[in-house]
């Protein structure tokens, strides 16, 4: 009887149906803590930011040394189209304008102008905790590039599709204008999020414009993540960003 179970098992092919190759090894996380991954991973890198932080920037002489989160690009889904990132930016910039989080201005991105980059976001000493994430940026190859109403820089999530951050320039003049507590309310909502709760004390010099605020969320293992909606006068550019 042993030998003929091995005679139908042994040297047999057979196929099965497995998770996508762009998933990697993953297990279900909730949006908290998807959230305080990516935001771990961002504060290591050289991230899309605007024009004027870039000017701005200022880097720590002694930059503190973090080895437990990475961001890198994800090899695996290197044969995943661009077409799919920017189609799932466009929906999520769809649901962001319903919810006014975004004006209705913005427009929708052009595959000829917009490059997108999958990412994974990795906790480096627990591999199954990664965030699978669409870098999103405006090609700015081209001199006076118009930039009006249009977004610069997102990530978004590769799965569902959602905006965790996103840099862009609005008719907007004047931070008075911007009601950021209701952004990020709203944008808490589409995330799947608590309600935020306001930062204190926080530094005026935290940021490269004096025009923001700051909101605590729950993160992991005790820690929090720091969502901040912000503006750049003069340029009229409105951001919301994950810590760092």
């Amino acid at each position: 009887m042993a030998k003929y179970n091995d005679k139908d098992i042994l040297n047999q092919i057979r196929t099965q149906e497995t998770e996508t190759r762009t998933a990697g090894y993953r297990y279900s996380l909730n949006s908290n803590e998807k959230l305080y991954i990516l935001s771990q991973c961002l504060n290591n890198q050289i991230l899309p930011e605007s024009d004027q932080s870039a000017m701005t920037r200022v880097e720590p002489d002694y930059p503190e040394l973090k080895g437990t989160y990475a961001f890198v690009v994800n090899r695996q889904g290197a044969a995943e189209p661009e077409e799919s990132g920017i189609d799932l930016c466009n929906q999520g910039l769809q649901e962001l304008k319903k919810l006014e989080v975004l004006p209705q201005e913005i427009r929708e991105l052009k595959e000829s102008a917009y490059t997108a980059v999958l990412y994974s976001a990795i906790d480096v000493p627990e591999p199954r905790n990664n965030v699978l994430v669409w870098k999103i940026s405006l090609n700015t190859g081209k001199q006076n590039a118009n930039k009006e109403n249009r977004l610069l820089d997102a990530y978004v999530d590769a799965d569902t599709g959602k905006i965790y951050e996103f840099y862009v320039r609005v008719g907007i003049s004047a931070w008075k204008d911007v009601d950021a507590d209701k952004i990020v309310r709203s944008w808490a909502e589409y995330m799947e999020l608590e309600e935020p709760v306001e930062q204190e004390n926080t530094n005026p010099l935290a940021e490269a414009t004096p025009f923001f605020k700051k909101y605590v969320f729950e993160g992991m293992e005790g820690n929090d993540t720091v969502v901040t909606v912000g503006f750049y006068d003069g340029i009229n550019e409105l951001y919301l960003k994950v810590s760092r």
